[in-house]
Parts: C-alpha cells; structure tokens; sequence
C-alpha cells in the first residue's frame, strides 16, 4: 500500500473517531460561527488586484502601500472571547492525525522534488512573501542559480518601480531556463510598460508557444493588440483568455476591453 493510500486512510480513521461523540449528542448541533477563511480567501484576492494595479503602473506605491496594510489587517481579526475549546478527545485525535501527516510528508516529499520541472517550486522553496529586496538580493548572491529567488527579486524590483533592475532578473533566469513561462511573462509586462509593445509581444508569444493557455501570456498578447488597434485578433487572443482566465485579477478589465475591441471590428 502507497504511502498517500496510508494518509487517506489514518485520515478518514482519525475524521471519523473525531466526529463520532459529536454524532450520539441528542441535541442540534448549533450553527457555525463565520469561517474565518472567508476573510482570508477575500484579503488574498484583494492582494492579487493590488499587485497587478502595481504591476501595471496603475497605482501610486504610497496608495498601494496603504491598501496592502489595510487588506492584510481585515483578513485576522482578533480571536472572539469565550470561545469554546475543543473537547479533549478531539484535541488529542487532530494532533495524531496531524502528526501522522507530518512523518508521510517527510517520507513523500523528497521523492516528489525529483519529478518537478526546472524551476518549479515544492514546499518550502518559495521565498517568503515578507522578504526584502536586501534579503532576496543576498540569496541570489548566494545561490545564483535559485529561479524562484530570482522571479521573487525581479517581481520586488517591479513593485519598487525599478524596471531596469526587474528585466535583468528576468533575463538572468532565462540565462538558466529558456523555457520559464514566468520568467517570460514578467519580461513582457516590463517591455510594456517601458513602451516596447512589439518586445512585449515577442515575450507573450514565446510564452504561449511553451503554454499555449497561459493566462498571463493571453492577457499581455491582448492588450499588446489592443493598443496597436489590432482588435480582430485582440479579440480572439482574449476570447480564449476569458475561457482559462476566469479568476485572472486582470478579467473584469479584459471584459471591458474586449466588449469594446468587439465595438471597433469593422
């Protein structure tokens, strides 16, 4: 038996021991309280929109800034007082589980690191979010050849408003891997805003012929289009966007975008 076959099962075992003294109660399971991760799931989708408004120079960094702390405050309010601790059993069921998950993912993990594409990430790579450019900087110094490290750099180099020092990441981690869709689409974004549509298209359709449905890709090709008043193929770059893009941060201005691109086919 698999070691993700032994997970599933200690943790249907464990699930089930832990509901079970709360099934036999004769009284009506009272209702929940609000999930907490609701606030999370919608600060994390703020988050998505500020950073792309950033990425697109729509946005002030002293007005992102606030926002972003705003956003990041809403999504942990304080604990309520009184809340009810859980039952004992329950407590000492979880943490077993939890530890069994822990030992499986000891064991799975490295042999799943092996299979992984050139520079794609696996738990505990990812730089972390709260990272300073220093930080990242250092690392690089460090560990040149470290692709998320340096698309984590060049994407702070973005927020900070300094494209030259973004597009050499960019460029750098293409040195190491010619095929980095992100490496790619973050290279077009820069090109755009710099004014160098024809670069920027360049940079998408490079992505798009390693990942044909990249939403990222799709978004900077139509806009590219768009801006060089090519709208019969803005709209068809877009329609297959709106398909794959549906939770993009960019999909309620496409919308607009193409309703209007679709307007201007003549």
């Amino acid at each position: 038996m698999s070691a993700v076959a032994i997970l599933f099962l200690g943790l249907a075992a464990g699930g089930y021991l832990a509901l079970r003294p709360l099934l036999r109660r004769p009284a009506p399971w009272p209702d929940d309280p609000p999930d907490r991760r609701d606030d999370v799931a919608r600060a994390v989708s703020s988050l998505r929109d500020l950073e792309f408004a950033a990425a697109a120079g729509t946005i002030a960094p002293a007005d992102e800034a606030r926002l972003r702390a705003r956003i990041e405050a809403s999504a942990f309010p304080a604990a309520e007082v009184g809340a009810r601790a859980a039952p004992v059993p329950t407590f000492l069921i979880a943490a077993g589980i939890a530890a069994i998950a822990v030992v499986l993912a000891v064991v799975l993990l490295p042999a799943s690191a092996g299979d992984r594409a050139p520079g794609e990430t696996i738990t505990g790579t990812v730089p972390s979010a709260g990272a300073s450019i220093a930080d990242l900087e250092a690392t690089v110094r460090q560990k040149p050849g470290d692709v998320p490290t340096r698309l984590a750099l060049a994407d702070a180099y973005q927020r900070a408003d300094r494209a030259s020092d973004a597009a050499d990441q960019y460029r750098a981690v293409l040195g190491i891997d010619p095929n980095s869709v992100p490496a790619l689409d973050g290279l077009g974004l820069v090109l755009f805003r710099a004014g160098s549509l024809e670069g920027a298209l360049v940079a998408s359709d490079r992505a798009l012929a390693l990942r044909p449905r990249d939403a990222d890709a799709l978004f900077l090709k139509g806009l590219v289009l768009y801006r060089q008043e090519r709208y019969r193929e803005a709209v068809d770059v877009w329609k297959v966007y709106l398909e794959v893009g549906e939770f993009h941060p960019a999909a309620p201005m496409v919308r607009a975008l193409y309703d209007d691109a679709r307007s201007r086919i003549r």
